[in-house]
């Protein structure tokens, strides 16, 4: 997430330190790198502030061929290329597109009645408008281990055992919308989405490549455009006897502060149920609902992402979605987790 006009490009990389603690520890020791070298600093400066944010550096320099190596090689290496970075950074947008998060995906869409017709805001490679055409092996501790779908990648997440779907999604039709759309079956953007993840996270990259090739045999429609404006022609074309269902997944926070507050609001007013994996304060309605469980003691207030439906939360997770805990039901209060 940009950071605020007031915070310097130092400070902007020393919290990004921090936010990426449970990410990638490469990617934290470039954080702090960058954030104590003037080289780097100077370098970043030279660019549009949007284009300085610390995930975008990393993809960038990961795109031109800079190793994932220790800070000191990788600085050097980054800045004998500092006019390819700073010509490439205001030309691309982070574009991670996360397969794992058809998890959270497949949980709700399993409250809300099928078939299913599924539009995704900032698609990028319309990797998750495929949750249904995945496999998944769903752990609980109150439970045993739950396997659904038999197609790749095999997505793996410890859910409580109230929030484990019994079916894979009925997803009748698909679309999504981003603003800069990548094609799974072009060698460039499976170039570009491969740099977009850490170094030290291989297990993504299994993930991603398992994805890119199960979407490379039917490549799910995303349309260029703004998330919002776009949306109404979009549903248009829903087929009828289908729920229209709009998923926003990791996207809320790259929108601008007045479509965050206006989200909700615009996929109710296409008649479609809304489907929102973000992290907690990005959409200020489910903010507003999360932070009130929270006094109740029926949630973490420190939660890092909230699953909900029609901006009413369900669960909190991981931000990848491979880890979900129940909102607790009203009388149960306290840390210990809801268990059904």
């Amino acid at each position: 997430m940009m950071g605020g006009m007031a915070e310097s490009t130092r400070e902007w990389y020393l919290r990004a330190a921090r936010e990426l603690a449970a990410t990638s520890s490469r990617q934290v020791e470039w954080c702090r790198g960058v954030a104590d070298d003037p080289r780097m600093i100077g370098l970043l400066e030279s660019v549009p502030r949007a284009a300085r944010q610390p995930s975008l550096l990393f993809a960038v320099a990961a795109y031109l061929g800079v190793p994932a190596a220790p800070y000191p090689a990788w600085a050097d290496a980054v800045l004998a290329r500092a006019d390819a970075v700073a010509a490439e950074l205001p030309r691309r947008r982070v574009q991670t597109n996360e397969p794992a998060r058809s998890v959270p995906l497949a949980v709700a869409l399993a409250r809300i009645p099928g078939p299913i017709a599924l539009i995704e805001l900032g698609a990028s490679a319309g990797l998750c408008l495929l949750a249904d055409r995945y496999g998944y092996r769903f752990r609980s501790s109150e439970a045993e281990a739950v396997r659904l779908g038999d197609g790749t990648p095999v997505l793996e997440a410890e859910l409580d055992a109230c929030l484990v779907p019994s079916a894979l999604p009925d997803i009748r039709w698909r679309c999504g919308i981003d603003l800069a759309p990548l094609d799974p079956t072009d060698a460039d953007a499976r170039r570009w989405l491969e740099a977009s993840l850490p170094p030290d996270r291989p297990e993504r990259l299994a993930r991603l490549r398992a994805a890119l090739a199960r979407a490379s045999r039917g490549t799910p429609r995303v349309m260029t455009g703004d998330a919002l404006d776009a949306l109404p022609a979009l549903a248009a074309e829903a087929p009828r006897g289908t729920s229209l269902v709009v998923a926003s997944l990791g996207t809320a926070v790259y929108l601008p502060p007045a479509d965050r507050e206006r989200l909700l609001a615009g996929i109710r007013a296409v008649g479609a149920r809304a489907v929102t994996f973000e992290a907690r304060s990005a959409v200020p309605e489910v903010r507003a609902r999360w932070d009130a469980l929270a006094a109740e003691g029926r949630a973490d207030a420190d939660a890092s992402f909230v699953l909900a439906i029609d901006g009413e939360p369900i669960a909190s997770g991981s931000a990848h979605g491979d880890r979900l805990v129940c909102v607790r039901p009203a009388g149960r209060t306290g840390t210990d987790e809801f268990r059904s």
